[in-house]
């Protein structure tokens, strides 16, 4: 698992509510038992048209868009059945972290043990983000069209629990110690057991 210290990145703006693990990964992609080939269904049916075409207006599909890796979603993200896939289909697609204002307690869990940091802020910090993030997409004038799009990135410093927005203060976090040292190190729980191997073996 890859470490998770800093991220510093452009905001994917996904403004829905309730998104449930169904509409993340569908399940007909739960049949597979490794995480290869997920980030293909990732929200599946909201990036593809019913002919198969991608749809241009989900962000997921707009190359302003590709290569970033923090998603910006709506209250309540990751309700519904609890399935791995999720977090391993947003892991895939290339997504880092996700920023809500709650997580359904199942999908936090998953997305923790899987590398992948679900970051709560307050409403206020929310909504911030979403017109921050809507600046960036409709410049006014197309000459400070890099200025906004540079304006548009946030810093996570996992370290701090801060996340930080431009011209606004950082804004603290919350996250367990153990989820965080395991992000840290770029564990997961059975890595973390493992690294103390030499503790355990004296003990016994």
């Amino acid at each position: 698992m890859q470490p998770f210290t800093s991220l510093t990145s452009r905001l994917i703006p996904l403004p829905v509510d309730n998104v449930d693990t169904d509409q993340i990964i569908p399940a007909r992609y739960l049949k597979v038992t490794d995480k290869n080939g997920l980030a293909e269904g990732l929200f599946y049916g909201w990036r593809y048209r019913q002919d198969g075409n991608p749809d241009p207006d989900f962000p997921l599909n707009q190359p302003a868009y590709q290569g970033c890796q923090i998603l910006l979603a709506g209250d309540n993200f990751g309700c519904g059945s609890s399935r791995e896939h999720a977090p391993w289909a947003l892991i895939g697609w290339g997504i880092r972290a996700v920023i809500s204002t709650s997580f359904a307690d199942i999908f936090r869990n998953n997305a923790l043990k899987n590398g992948l940091l679900p970051l709560v802020v307050d409403l206020k910090t929310h909504q911030a983000l979403f017109r921050l993030s809507s600046q960036a997409n409709n410049p006014v004038h197309e000459s400070h069209h890099n200025d906004v799009q540079t304006g548009s990135v946030v810093t996570i410093d996992l370290e701090c629990q801060t996340l930080k927005i431009p011209n606004a203060e950082p804004v603290h976090f919350p996250i367990d110690s153990f989820s965080k040292t395991c992000l840290l190190k770029g564990q997961n729980a059975l890595d973390y057991l493992l690294s103390l191997d030499d503790r355990i073996g004296e003990y016994e």
